[in-house]
């Protein structure tokens, strides 16, 4: 299993890179990310809605990966009247922001989590099971240095993801054989 560094370098109207990730403890919404994109709407000159709250604050009361109808179903669930377009409309904006960022998982669809607010993380994640943990490691922020002076780059953004078998499918894995 190999391990893939993708270095992403993105320019964009509107930009929050020096707040988007804490130190420290794990994010508590405080409804800053709502005023966040309140100002990019108004920069768009785009509408504020109370759907496109409802979706944002469901998205930040959730501390795990999702996709749209993961999303849609949960919201449904709870009762709140909210179409699937329009959380394909809004998830593209909330990415621009940096409020949001896409997932690759291999089941053929897209997955997000929200990252303001984070401490920047890697992924873990177990190709039989499909269990994510996520992880941080101090010598990532230094590897990323080292490549960004070799090749020349100012690093905006990595993501790691390192694929393979978690101790429970390990353990199975070596049983069948």
């Amino acid at each position: 299993m190999g391990i893939r560094i993708l270095v992403l370098m993105k320019l964009s109207l509107f930009s929050i890179t020096d707040c988007r990730y804490s130190k420290g403890l794990r994010f508590m919404s405080d409804g800053s990310e709502l005023q966040i994109f309140r100002d990019y709407l108004k920069k768009r000159g785009l509408r504020y809605t109370r759907e496109r709250e409802q979706i944002i604050r469901e998205i930040f009361a959730t501390h795990e990966h999702f996709d749209v109808d993961s999303l849609y179903l949960k919201m449904r669930q709870k009762g709140m009247n909210v179409s699937k377009a329009s959380i394909y409309r809004l998830i593209p904006l909330l990415i621009e922001t940096e409020l949001v960022r896409e997932v690759f998982f291999e089941d053929g669809h897209m997955h997000y989590e929200h990252v303001y607010g984070h401490e920047h993380h890697c992924h873990l994640r177990c190709l039989e099971c499909r269990k994510i943990e996520e992880f941080t490691d101090p010598r990532l922020a230094e590897v990323e240095k080292d490549l960004a002076e070799r090749f020349g780059y100012h690093v905006l953004d990595h993501r790691l993801d390192v694929r393979g078998l978690c101790p429970e499918c390990r353990t199975k894995y070596l049983y069948k054989k």
